[in-house]
């Protein structure tokens, strides 16, 4: 099994495709990655068919010219800190945990917004009868 930048690939996916799952990584980007290694690396080579020299080739190419995995992830984190700690609307919007890139929230945003809460009178408990006075 390949494991690359902390991330074990798919055995028997084509390494084109494999390299995706490693994140920071996209399909084009593994394109041009394996485009780079073109006369070492067959982007339809299975990641089961690979030497361990080819592992090793991709291995450190990924960490010296790309940030991937951890390093990346605390660098977008340390942005979104960094929005909210000035309390710029970014900021705002991630605090508020709503969409920071201008999109409705009237209806949609299920997935920042979570599941639907009701509001307002979904059932109401029955109002109980005043005694009448005698007149």
């Amino acid at each position: 099994m390949a494991r690359i930048a902390g991330v074990d690939l798919p055995r028997e996916k084509r390494i084109d495709i494999a390299l995706a799952y490693v994140y920071g990584i996209g399909r084009p980007m593994a394109r041009k990655i394996l485009e780079g290694l073109k006369n070492q690396i067959d982007p339809t080579t299975r990641v089961k068919n690979l030497t361990e020299d080819q592992v090793g080739l991709l291995n450190s190419l990924i960490s010296k010219e790309y940030k991937v995995e951890g390093e990346l992830r605390r660098e977008e984190t340390a942005h979104i800190k960094r929005y909210v700690e000035i309390s710029s609307y970014r900021g705002y919007r991630h605090r508020r945990n709503l969409p920071a890139r201008g999109q409705r929230t009237k209806t949609n945003a299920r997935t920042r917004r979570g599941r639907r809460k009701t509001v307002g009178s979904a059932s109401k408990a029955p109002a109980t009868a005043a005694p009448k006075t005698a007149a």
